[in-house]
């Protein structure tokens, strides 16, 4: 068998009363894991909150932008370019060259043409009709290759040359997001890019029912002959303590992101730091739904992370039988005995001899963790030591 290079991150977290990832009603989501009602925060919202969190740890230029109004994001750069190049017409040369290079329509919507005209106002930009991701690179390069070709847009990419280079370069220097997250392109499915993260929907280890707050507002100009609410309503919400999960294809970032800008740093460097963001990011994040209404600001209380060389493996598993509330109440402890005896029991069975494990953890509820892998004091030391240890694996393999 071929060896792989897989990171798996697990964490258990606490979350209060809160609705941080809501259904079609309303209601915070929910599914059924081994015949019990559970707490359930889906995929996408926590990709999108890691994705947030990039912003903080990364520089613009390593990320991208997903967005319809792609055209608008585009014709800033040309105009940098050729400052006599402006508005309308920055917009038809971003359409033209994004539509060459995606094979997508970009043009003005039809509902906004309609209302510009019913409103008098100036027409509006061209969008894609789908979300599109683009790197900043890219969107650099693309505007370099709209203003080659300005003169004449339209015959510009009749030559068959300019028209694969445009196709090349919105497929080559993907960003650190576009990397982990992939990319869908609907009209040219061989610019697609497949995602070298997976992220499970995050259950709750126990049952849950959710519960409803009622909740009143008072006009602030209301006077004492008006003592009534200006407002009536209720909110959705539950509490849970969730188990979540990610995989990291560590060999298809690298290949996603190639070997780096830089050719004096090692061919790792890129593919160590798109991991570092990616593992801070999704152990610190949290999406943010109502989180106004209910400031459930909380952070992981254990995090397992495993370095593979065969395939993930989650350990959602240990959790189909819901946890039980302990003595004095509360999940936490008994889900880290769960996990604890899982763990060695699952690794036993299928083996991982070459597998390395870290443990970041707090509180005594984590105790029984201990002696699951290598502990770490901190999320920056588990950062940092899982990013060496998949760097050294890399330039190891060469």
């Amino acid at each position: 068998m071929t060896s792989r290079i897989i990171l798996d991150v697990h964490a258990l977290q606490n979350v209060p009363p809160s609705n941080i990832n809501r259904d079609d009603t309303g209601a915070p989501k929910t599914a059924v894991y081994g015949g019990a009602i559970r707490a359930r925060v889906s995929s996408q919202a926590w990709k999108r909150a890691t994705r947030k969190t990039f912003q903080d740890l990364l520089p613009p230029g390593e990320l991208g932008v997903r967005t319809k109004r792609v055209a608008e994001l585009l014709a800033p750069r040309i105009t940098a370019l050729l400052p006599g190049i402006d508005g309308p017409q920055a917009w038809t040369l971003a359409a033209e060259v994004l539509q060459t290079a995606t094979g997508s329509k970009i043009e003005p919507p039809k509902r906004k043409v309609d209302a510009a005209k019913k409103n008098g106002e100036a027409a509006p930009a061209p969008e894609s009709s789908y979300l599109m991701f683009l790197s900043a690179r890219q969107l650099d390069a693309l505007a370099e290759l709209a203003v080659e070709g300005a003169g004449d847009i339209k015959a510009f990419f009749k030559d068959k040359d300019n028209k694969a280079r445009a196709k090349q370069l919105a497929n080559t220097e993907h960003s650190v997001d576009i990397a982990l997250f992939g990319r869908m392109v609907a009209d040219a499915a061989d610019i697609n890019v497949d995602a070298a993260a997976q992220v499970a929907h995050a259950l709750s280890v126990h049952r849950v029912e959710n519960e409803s707050d009622y909740f009143t507002a008072v006009d602030d100009r209301n006077t004492d002959a008006e003592p009534g609410a200006g407002m009536i309503g209720t909110v959705d919400f539950n509490s849970a303590t969730l188990y979540r999960y990610a995989a990291l294809d560590v060999d298809l970032l690298e290949k996603n992101l190639g070997h780096g800008l830089d050719p004096d740093a090692s061919p790792a460097t890129p593919v160590r730091r798109a991991v570092e963001a990616f593992l801070a990011g999704f152990v610190s994040s949290l999406p943010t739904g109502k989180i106004n209404t209910f400031g459930n600001h909380t952070l992981p209380d254990a995090v397992v992370v495993k370095l593979r060389t065969t395939r993930p493996v989650s350990f959602v598993s240990a959790f189909e039988k819901p946890v039980g509330a302990d003595i004095d109440g509360g999940h936490m402890e008994t889900a880290c005995v769960r996990l604890a005896d899982y763990i060695p029991e699952i690794e036993r069975a299928y083996g991982d001899e070459t597998t390395d494990t870290w443990v970041l953890r707090i509180g005594s509820a984590t105790h029984k963790l201990t002696g699951i892998g290598t502990e770490v004091p901190s999320l920056a030391k588990l950062v940092e030591t899982a990013g060496t240890a998949v760097a050294t694996r890399l330039e190891q393999r060469g």
